[in-house]
């Protein structure tokens, strides 16, 4: 008799939803409410985080990672190798003892700075450091889409493995999946389009077959997907699972203030430890640096840039955290920082280590200075409740806000402001 006697009372005319829930009698009531609609009480603030694990894997990953897609690459304000070097130290040192790479980073590379050069500078570093190589958890991706085969899976990895300078990576990903997908690499496009499949160099089963048969050689500890989706994820779990082979431990996925899509197009309802047990590994929490706040407001007349979105080139092609309703919502959230008395940046890691289902944020940093501001702001644990229900007022404005663009040309039928497919 609970659900008719709590939509009655909802249905009062007599009883405004304030007063009922503040009322101390039907506090009950409304606990039983919450349960029923998937709702739930704010947290108190926690205490700092402590090492998660990938799902099932027994891999640990530090709560903050280090991002590194930009070390010594071309954009004008990359860290250098020396750069490099004292952020991992900082880093090393806090704690923070995983690090994400990739086989085609640094992003954007050049002449001078090749693809594979990230890669070169960590396997320096720890060689350099003696670190021992248990002490850390090292993430490398491999190219993906028609990159992808049973043998460039094993032979990327053994080039990622000299580079690094190590025996093993701890996880192997794909960077973006081995078929088509809307989302497959930093994509504007939500909307699956069969026109855009190719034919695959490597099946699902090719796929979880060669992981495993990584795994089982010690060449690397587990294995995930990025920039995939929940079929993606789901079909390489139950296959591996029907295999007898070790499933992905781990997906990697945009995921910030102005990208909360994995908690609603079923990426984290996959990776629950209710159903596929897989860690979750966010990127871009700070929207490319729109969520530290630096690019509120214009840019004054020959001021040097801000960041990469003042520059020609690779920050272009991060137009969309610039769009109309994502500029709208990040003004809103600024708001709530302030009223909150915590920077904008602050407020959107601290939220991002809040939700569920998150294993670990990869955080990008330009010096040392700014790794040991973020670690500051991970040590003071969750946002309060009040604070995580406004930023919630602000979502519903706008579920999604940098795959929404008002400022769409007319003439460019079909296309978005750098070609890609759209909607």
């Amino acid at each position: 008799m609970l659900l008719p006697l709590c939509v009655l009372l909802l249905a009062s005319p007599s009883l405004p939803r304030s007063s009922f829930l503040q009322t101390s009698s039907l506090l009950g009531v409304s606990d039983a409410l919450s349960g029923l609609f998937g709702g739930r009480s704010p947290p108190p603030p926690s205490s700092p985080p402590a090492p998660r694990s990938l799902g099932a894997s027994g891999i640990s990953v530090s709560p903050l990672a280090l991002g590194t897609q930009r070390w010594v690459s071309s954009d004008f304000n990359a860290p250098d190798e020396v750069e490099c070097f004292a952020i991992l130290d900082a880093a090393y040192e806090a704690g923070c003892r995983t690090i994400d790479t990739a086989e085609s980073y640094p992003i954007p590379s050049s002449r001078d700075s090749p693809e594979g050069s990230t890669e070169e500078v960590i396997g320096r570093w720890m060689e350099a450091r003696s670190i021992p190589r248990q002490s850390m958890t090292i993430c490398t991706k491999i190219t993906g889409a028609t990159n992808v085969s049973p043998a460039s899976l094993r032979s990327d990895l053994m080039s990622s493995l000299k580079r690094l300078r190590t025996s093993y990576v701890d996880v192997y990903l794909l960077h973006w999946p081995q078929r088509y997908s809307p989302q497959s690499n930093w994509g504007q496009s939500l909307a699956y389009n069969q026109q855009g499949e190719y034919r695959r160099r490597c099946s699902f089963e090719e796929l979880v077959t060669t992981m495993g048969q990584l795994e089982k050689e010690g060449k690397i500890r587990g294995w995930g997907l990025c920039n995939d989706s929940a079929y993606g994820l789901t079909k390489s779990c139950v296959l591996a699972k029907a295999l007898s082979l070790p499933p992905p431990c781990a997906f990697q996925g945009d995921f910030s203030l102005l990208d909360r899509k994995a908690e609603e197009n079923g990426v984290l309802e996959a990776a629950s430890p209710f159903n596929e047990n897989t860690g979750f590994m966010a990127y871009n929490v700070l929207a490319g640096g729109q969520l530290t706040g630096k690019y509120l407001g214009g840019k004054a007349a020959g001021a040097p840039p801000r960041g990469r979105f003042d520059t020609r080139g690779w920050g272009g092609t991060l137009y969309r955290y610039r769009s109309g309703p994502a500029a709208d919502a990040t003004k809103r959230y600024a708001e709530i920082a302030r009223s909150a008395g915590v920077p904008l940046g602050e407020l959107a890691v601290r939220w991002a280590l809040g939700r569920d289902g998150v294993s670990t944020l990869l955080l990008g940093h330009s010096d040392s200075g700014q790794l040991r501001e973020t670690l500051a702001w991970a040590e003071k644990g969750a946002l309060p409740g009040d604070v995580m229900f406004e930023i919630d007022r602000v979502h519903m404005r706008n579920r999604n806000p940098i795959f929404a663009n008002d400022a769409v040309p007319k003439d460019f039928y079909g296309a978005g402001a750098i070609g890609e497919p759209i909607p």
